[in-house]
């Protein structure tokens, strides 16, 4: 398989190399070989899941099984997300150095196959919606709108990663109400920080295209912040730890409880303090680090939602 027929931030190489043509392309257009992003739309789940006091509710089985689910269900919908933007930003994407090699927009895998893709992908997701309560089922269903409009964002914002925000944690919702319906307060500045903290990865990962989005004329927040990259993605940062720090006291309202933060505020500040801006390899790197700290996030969820 030559380099030429894998996009340049695909992960897992050998797994999708040993697919044969059709299936790789049909993989490649979900994201399955990229499995960052599936990571990053689960972590809100789990985070709204467990600080809902999962475990305490449910017992560590049933609750390990709804997060299955919910996994299950961001694997799906992160790749009919991706079937969807492809379809979308075909005609964008052939003009990106990064994106050219789509299967979409190579010509691989026609239009007409990819609506097939997504519709099947979205088959999965209802099979995982069937397993909420009709509560959380209402909340998953009503991000659709969202979902459809993320892809014009960039054509009409400089600011396409805050919609972006809005859209991909939206687990964070779900997951709480998959449990319960009280303490919207918690839940608000939950999703809150979370949606910041997408912002701020996403520019870490815009970063990448600056030239190619500048020469076709879409909008990312890394041109709009210009030299100020990691100014911003900071401040997005600590704008989300800030606001994870209140929806703990809200909760809990123990100094102690938000300690759990430390690990996970220490390893975003990291990613700030090492972005080398221009190199679209630390950028990278950077960005997909957000599966760790998505992690450290849960654990602290889990502390001071099941203490």
């Amino acid at each position: 398989m030559s380099t030429a027929e894998i996009v340049p931030d695909t992960q897992h190489r050998g797994i999708v190399a040993a697919l044969p043509q059709p299936l790789r392309d049909y993989a490649q257009l979900a994201r399955f070989d990229r499995p960052i992003g599936w990571w990053l739309l689960f972590w809100p789940c789990a985070w709204g899941l467990l600080l809902a006091g999962g475990v305490f509710r449910l017992g560590w089985a049933d609750c390990a099984v709804l997060l299955g689910w919910l996994l299950l269900g961001a694997i799906a919908m992160r790749g009919a997300g991706c079937v969807y933007n492809d379809i979308v930003d075909a005609d964008l994407d052939r003009q990106v150095a990064r994106t050219a090699l789509r299967p979409v927009a190579s010509g691989r895998v026609s239009k007409r196959a990819a609506w097939v893709w997504l519709l099947a992908l979205c088959g999965i997701g209802l099979v995982v919606l069937l397993q909420l309560r009709w509560e959380a089922q209402l909340v998953a269903i009503s991000s659709l709108a969202l979902v459809a409009a993320y892809p014009f964002m960039k054509r009409i914002t400089g600011f396409p990663q805050a919609w972006l925000g809005l859209v991909f944690t939206w687990g964070a919702p779900v997951g709480w109400v998959a449990l319960r319906s009280d303490r919207l307060d918690v839940l608000a500045a939950l999703y809150a920080g979370s949606i910041l903290w997408c912002v701020g990865y996403d520019t870490i990962y815009a970063c990448q295209d600056r030239e190619d989005d500048a020469m076709v004329g879409i909008g990312s927040s890394a041109l709009t912040l210009g030299r100020h990259v990691r100014a911003g993605v900071g401040a997005f940062y600590a704008g989300a730890v800030a606001l994870w720090a209140l929806a703990f006291w809200l909760l809990r309202p123990d100094w102690i409880a938000l300690l759990a933060l430390v690990p996970a505020a220490a390893h975003l500040a990291w990613q700030v303090l090492t972005l080398e801006d221009g190199d679209a390899d630390n950028a990278l790197a950077r960005f997909r680090a957000n599966r760790f700290a998505g992690l450290l996030v849960a654990a602290a969820c889990w502390v001071v939602g099941n203490a």
